[in-house]
Parts: structure tokens; sequence; C-alpha cells
């Protein structure tokens, strides 16, 4: 696992009305201070990659739908620099996945329905001095291959 990359196992408590789950909580080590929570719808498909932030560590949840997560730690100083990591998340696997600064990350959309991701983030968005730096999803350095082979 990336240095700093910290991964949170979610239970649904379920009854005959539906299920609860505790995504974050401020004793679970995942979040250190508090910035912004946001949402994003994604269609079938679509590959939202690579970013990453200089200041904020994001904190991702996928309540529906079911995404491919790609990190790849862009830090010199890391004991796992230039390591790619991937992550399967969403319905069939509700986790919370904290990504440290430094470490560029992006997701494709699995199946044929669109997947919602809320985030956290450690601090907010401020459009005068943006902290999103991008990459693109096919940087040959990366070399990460998006597509589904049979198995």
């Amino acid at each position: 696992m990336i240095d700093g990359v910290k991964i949170k196992h979610l239970v649904k408590h379920t009854d005959d009305r539906g299920y609860f789950m505790e995504v974050v909580r401020d004793d679970d080590g995942l979040v250190e201070r508090f910035g912004q929570l946001s949402a994003s719808l994604t269609y079938p498909g679509v590959i939202k990659a690579f970013h990453y932030h200089r200041k904020q560590d994001d904190i991702w949840f996928f309540p529906t739908g079911n995404a491919q997560v790609v990190l790849h730690d862009l830090r010199p100083d890391s004991p796992t620099y230039k390591q790619t990591d991937v992550y399967y998340m969403g319905e069939y696997n509700p986790v919370s996945l904290r990504i440290p600064v430094g470490v560029a990350h992006g997701y494709r959309v699995l199946g044929n329905q669109p997947a919602v991701i809320t985030y956290l983030t450690t601090q907010s968005y401020n459009p005068e001095d943006p902290d999103e730096y991008r990459i693109p999803y096919d940087d040959p350095d990366i070399g990460f291959d998006w597509s589904t082979r049979p198995r």
C-alpha cells in the first residue's frame, strides 16, 4: 500500500427500513482537519484521472455505483515513490479511502450505472489558488492501462 494511504472498511447496519453506515469519523484516523465535503456523479465508462494536491488530503467514498480507483505516489521522499495501487470501491465494496498530499488519484466508473463519489477534503476549494494539479489519464510515466481484460 502506498505510504500514508488508509482504507476503512465500512459496516452497514441494516434492518427492515434500510441501512446506516458511518463513512468518516473524527476518531478513525482518516482526517486530521475538515475542509469541505463534495459529491459528483460520473457516467459509466468515464475516466477521471489524474490529479493531485500539494496542500490537502482527500477521503473518497462511492455510495452508489462502482469504480476502479488508481493511486500513484509522486512524492520523491516517500518509501513508495512511483508505486501504483488499484482499489475497487462502491456498492460492492463500501470503503473510505484516504489519499494523502502528493499522491495522484483518479477513477474509472465500472458497470452500466453511473457512480456517485462523495469526497471530503482537508481544505476548502479556493478558486483563486486551486490546489489541483492535472496529469493525463494515459501519462507514460505512470503507465497505467485502464482497460478491462478477460481473465
